[in-house]
This record gives C-alpha cells, structure tokens and sequence, in this order.
C-alpha cells in the first residue's frame, strides 16, 4: 500500500515547505524508496497560469503542459519524480470539479457541500499517485494553519488518515522558531499556537521542523516536545542556509528525519547513500573558477519569478566545477542609461522568458550589445524573439520589426501569433504548452550540446518566429539548428560568427539539475569561462 505524509506550515508563509517536501523525497529516495510528489494550492484559481510573476512567482510546466505552483521545480530538481497535471491542485480546480459533476447530474437528488463532497474530491486527488510503482505520496498543503482557505484542505487530510489507517500517514509540520533581538530569547509561543490550530483541526503532527536563525538548544525542543505533544526526536532545527539550498537535505539527514519516518511508517528500505549529492554540494563550496553572468529580465527584484532560471545556472556551473554569480539586471534600466552601463565586464548575458511590451527595449538593447561584443549569449523564449526583433532591425535592416505582440501594425512581423492562437480567447491554459519533440541540425552549437538529432522540451508561449524571414537571417548570418519535427517551427537558432549566440523558443530551465545540468546551460556557462 501506498503511504502518505503530508506537509502543512505554520505562523507564516514562505518557510519553505516546497523545499523540504522535496529535500524529503530525496533523503527517501536514497533509501531506496519510490516517491511521488504533489501540491495543494489554496487559491481559487484553477492554475497559477494567468497569475503575475509579482503575484506568485514563475509558472512551472510540466512534460503533459499543466501550468503549475513553482514548488514542483523543486520536486523535480531534488528527486527523480516527475510531475504532471495530477501533482498541482488548487481551490479553484478542486471546486470546477465539483461543480462540473453536479451539473452532469452525478450528485443527483443530493445538496452538494464542502463536507463530504469537497474533502472527498481532494481525497481523490491525493489518491491520484498510488499505485504498485510508488511507496510514498508527499503532498505539500499551501498557505497556513489559520488561514479560512485551506480549512478544506486540513480536514481532507484528516480524513484520509482516519480512512486508510494512521500507520499509513505520517504528518510533518513546519514552523517559524522566531528570536527576538531586543529580549535576546528564542520564542516557541508561534510554534506552539500553530501548532494547537492543527490539532483543533483533528491533526496531531508526528514532526514539527522549526526553521530558526538560532541554535535551539535542548531546553527549547523539550519545550516544545511537551507543549505540542511531539517526541522530541521529532523536533527538527532547521537553520537558514546560505547561499545554497542544496544543504537542506544534509540538514535533515543529520538530525535522522529520514530514520524517523521509516521507522513511523515502517517502510523497507535498502542502501542508503547521498554520495551523488555530496559531490555537487563539495563543487559549490570548492570550484576552481567562477563567472558573471547578467540576467536582463523585467522582474528581477522578484526572486521567485526566474527561479528555475538562477537554479538552472548553479546546474551549469556545477557542469564546469564553477561558481556562477548572477548579476541582476533591470531592462527598463538598460532602456533608460544604455547596456554598457549595466553589463560591461559580464562574461554572459541571459534574457529570459516573458510576456507584455514592458523592457521590452531594454532586453533588445541587451542582445545587440551581447552580439556586437562577441560575449556568450542565451535567449530564452520571449529572449529569442527579442534576439530576432534585434537581429533583423540591426543586422537586417529593417527598422521597424517588431513582434505583433508588442507592434499588430509592423511592417516586418518576424515575430507573429500562431495561427493556432488566432481564435482563441480565453487566457487560461490556452498556449502551446508542455514537451514537444525537436530535431536538430547536426554541426550546430545546439547539436553539440545535446549530442543527440531528437530532443524533447517544454514549452509554453502564444508568438514564433516568423518562417517568411528565414532566407534573409540566414543569407545574413542567421542558423536555424532545430525545428519541430515537421519543420513547421523554429525551436533553436543560433549566430554562425559569434563564441556563442543561442537562443531557443522553449524552457530548458525547466529540466535541468543540480545532478544533472541542462546541456544548454551547461554549455553556455563552459562558454563564458571562455571569455
């Protein structure tokens, strides 16, 4: 039978449950245990799709083109689980369900309620990744106890504890150990109301991991083992970890949660090794070189929204035994004082992906100067649009192109809506979305990388490039290195007389880790220690 454990937080948001849920997954996963993982949103949304950057951080996608919680990226980088549209519910889809089956008449002659039919529309959800292949399902609860929107969420689990037998579920709840700096004390009084709040719910958490900027000390976890009535075992310090959040699984395994839990939910287990993860976290403390890279992007203050980006970048530093330092890049701010200004004595030059005219300029200003200066360049779906708005106004000649996303009336579209994007009107979920085969021309940069004629990558974009310019960039200087298998798209190009100029209309970040870095990354960083 499967098992389950289900993560929750407590006293605020942002501790870092997507963290440890993943760091888990792979602690027991070097025990030799199959794990799945998945994330409850409480949000009424049906998918963070059509949400800002600023609102929620980066939309990952997964390989069957769901649009996701940017958690699921960290699933994917710790362990070896894949995600796919049955590891990301939210409020909102959790409720479209529901309501879509009564009005099919499935729940006929009944008055349909949040108690049992929404708790058990999430049970379902979470029994959604059993099966022979998998030993363990961690879900991840968003939001807080406390919070009026995951109260369906807490009662869910509850019940799926008390329906297929507590030996069966394990729950883990993360928490804030605040220190106060005035009174020089750690305070466990949060702790101990989040936790009264789950229990009031009908859940008794197995293990409380408090994320604390002290060491808590023996007094403070026997406080906190009688107050919430959790085996002082079970009480897990976790302090923050800079600047790399590859440590947290070390963290975790020291203090024995991985024991803990097999011995909870009495699994069997063999072998027991994290060696591989060692190795790159021995790269990251001890490279034997280092490079600057410029990311120029339009939400650069905003951590989360090119999350998979910098962690992608680490990947392929730890590919070349580097450290890489990622300068952050406004491109509104290159639009206003000039690209020398803000990326001189960078050795690479990242534009990521995007959407709306906003920096727009500032990131083709980015691309000229990266290409004018032979200095290793990446475009990432919106940046390789930009690279052939810029290619073909300066290289070209043809002042005024422009993609119709941000110009409908441009004389030189060389970015344009696909024509499958014509008539659609609704915004979610609506894209070119999820893996999609690629082949590649061999002798390219992008073949190199790879090593390999067929690829497979993740996509998620409305606008491509436009195939009535191909015999103009490439009479220019222009390689197209890879199309959709029926030639229809452009998915790769790259500048022939250029150290490395590549760009791609998919998101490699979003298969690439730490143990095993994304071949484009890998090779743009090997490019810019070149430089």
């Amino acid at each position: 039978m499967t098992k389950h454990i289900f993560v929750t937080g407590g006293v605020v948001s942002s501790l870092g449950k997507g963290l440890n849920s993943a760091s888990i997954g792979l602690l027991l996963e070097s025990r030799g245990l199959k794990v799945r993982l998945q994330k409850f949103d409480p949000y009424v949304n049906i998918d963070p799709g059509t949400m800002s950057p600023y609102e929620h951080g980066e939309v990952y996608v997964t390989d069957d083109g769901a649009e996701t919680d940017l958690d699921l990226g960290h699933y994917e980088r710790f362990t070896n689980s894949r995600t796919n549209r049955y590891c990301n519910f939210t409020t909102g889809s959790i409720y479209y369900s529901v309501i879509t089956k009564e009005r099919k008449g499935e729940y006929l002659g009944k008055t349909v309620q949040v108690i049992p039919h929404i708790t058990n529309e999430i049970i379902e959800c979470i029994q959604k990744l059993d099966g022979p292949d998998t030993d363990i399902v961690i879900s991840e609860i968003g939001g807080i106890v406390g919070d009026i929107e995951n109260q369906p969420f807490l009662e869910a689990i509850r019940q799926f504890g008390q329906r297929v037998g507590r030996e069966n579920v394990l729950y883990i709840h993360l928490t804030l150990v605040p220190f106060l700096s005035a009174a020089e004390e750690i305070k466990t009084k949060p702790t101990q109301h989040s936790v009264g709040m789950l229990r009031q719910a009908g859940i008794q958490p197995d293990i409380i991991i408090c994320r604390t900027e002290k060491h808590l000390g023996v007094e403070v976890k026997e406080k906190l083992s009688l107050f919430c009535n959790v085996d002082k075992n079970a009480i897990i310090e976790e302090r923050d970890v800079k600047p790399y959040l590859y440590e947290i699984p070390l963290i975790l395994i020291d203090q024995g949660l991985d024991t803990f839990i097999i011995q909870k939910l009495e699994l069997k287990t063999n072998g027991n090794t994290i060696d591989r993860w060692l190795s790159i976290l021995e790269i990251l403390k001890n490279p034997t070189q280092a490079t600057e890279i410029a990311i120029v992007g339009k939400y650069i203050a905003h951590q989360s929204a090119y999350e998979s980006i910098y962690e992608s970048l680490i990947h392929g530093g730890i590919g070349n035994n580097a450290r890489v330092r990622v300068r952050r890049v406004e491109s509104e701010d290159v639009e206003k004082n000039g690209a020398r200004a803000h990326l001189e004595g960078a050795r690479g030059i990242l534009v990521p992906g995007g959407f709306g005219v906003r920096g727009v300029e500032g990131k083709i200003e980015a691309i000229r100067y990266a290409r004018e200066n032979k200095i290793p360049f990446f475009g990432i779906c919106l940046g390789m649009q930009c690279a052939a708005i810029e290619f073909a106004r300066n290289v070209c000649n043809l002042k005024s192109a422009n993609s119709t996303e941000f110009d409908i009336n441009t004389p030189d579209p060389v970015i344009s809506l696909l024509e499958e994007q014509r008539a659609v009107s609704s915004k979610g979920g609506t894209m070119r979305l999820g893996a999609q085969p690629c082949v590649l021309h061999e002798g390219t940069k992008a073949f190199k990388a790879y090593g390999s004629r067929e690829i497979s990558e993740r996509h998620r974009h409305r606008y491509e490039f436009n195939n009535r310019y191909t015999e103009l960039f490439v009479d220019r200087g222009m390689v197209f290195s890879g199309y959709t298998s029926d030639k229809q798209f452009v998915e790769i190009m790259e500048l022939r007389d250029h150290p490395w100029f590549v760009c791609v209309q998919f998101h490699p970040e979003f298969k690439s880790k730490p143990t095993d870095p994304h071949p484009l990354f890998r090779e743009f960083i090997r490019a810019s220690l070149q430089q």
